[in-house]
């Protein structure tokens, strides 16, 4: 019996890091949840983020999750003693993930305001790399524009160049893309950095540290491969949102490149999926 991985985050953007999961690991079985009565995370307070984090942590662990992956930055940077205190399994973090993977001293991330406060990039690459210099810049902008579902808006382009500024001054050659709906504007970012500066997306570090932790766990991928049938990836993921299923489903589209069945449920209710 393959081991379940649970991810969450407060809308689509942790299906950026759900879909490095599937790409490394398509044998493994995976349940998204998508917070989308309360997004963004982002601009709520660090009391509210915590709070929110033990409700969804404490419904996945409901769910029976093996391993859970923080698919959310800000919840990681305000609470993830919140879901590891919580989730009674394994839990993977985005910052720490991508902090060991830092090869620069000089770095810029681009985050949610509130991650952006939290200090919690500058905290772990500095514990990594104690050289390094790190700018952090909150982006309020970005997610309520790509959750609106259009990334070709005049307005986009002019947030982003306005939250890279600093960072180009600031002469960084490496950019952390520290939201998971951020990954979106890869193609965007870089028409808008000079060619040697690198994007860096934490889902690929946090997804390569998850094979070895579910090895660990007694799933070896290889052998899953061998021993399984081949199901495409939509069956061997489950999609819930706190909020509309349809609206969810229809947004996804474009992110997942086929259309998912997708439940609404209510993290209050004892019921499991």
């Amino acid at each position: 019996m393959s081991l379940l991985v649970g991810l969450f985050d407060s809308g689509l953007g942790g299906l950026t890091v759900l879909r490095q999961v599937q790409a490394l690991y398509p044998h493994t079985p995976c349940l998204y949840l998508g917070d989308t009565a309360r997004v963004p995370y982002g601009q709520r307070s660090t009391q509210e983020i915590r709070a929110i984090a033990a409700e969804v942590v404490h419904w996945l662990r409901r769910q029976g999750v093996d391993v859970l992956l923080m698919a959310c930055n800000t919840s990681n940077a305000l609470a993830l003693d919140v879901a590891v205190a919580e989730a009674g399994v394994p839990v993977l973090g985005l910052i720490d993930s991508v902090a060991a993977a830092i090869d620069s001293d000089r770095v810029g991330i681009l985050a949610t305001p509130a991650t952006a406060a939290s200090g919690a990039y500058r905290r772990a690459i500095h514990a990594c790399r104690p050289s390094a210099q790190v700018r952090e810049v909150g982006c309020p902008d970005f997610v309520p524009l790509i959750e609106a579902g259009n990334l070709e808006v005049p307005e986009l382009r002019e947030a982003a160049s306005g939250y890279l500024a600093p960072l180009l001054a600031d002469g960084v050659d490496t950019i952390v893309l520290g939201c998971t709906h951020y990954p979106l504007l890869r193609p965007l970012l870089t028409s808008l950095l000079p060619p040697d500066v690198q994007l860096v997306d934490p889902a690929v570090a946090t997804g390569h540290r998850l094979g070895p932790l579910l090895a660990s766990l007694g799933e070896s991928p290889e052998a899953e491969r061998a021993a399984e049938p081949v199901l495409s990836i939509p069956e061997r993921t489950t999609y819930c949102v706190t909020g509309s299923a349809e609206a969810f489903a229809t947004a996804a589209t474009t992110w997942l490149g086929q259309r998912p069945t997708v439940h609404g449920v209510n993290l209050q209710s004892p019921a499991r999926i």
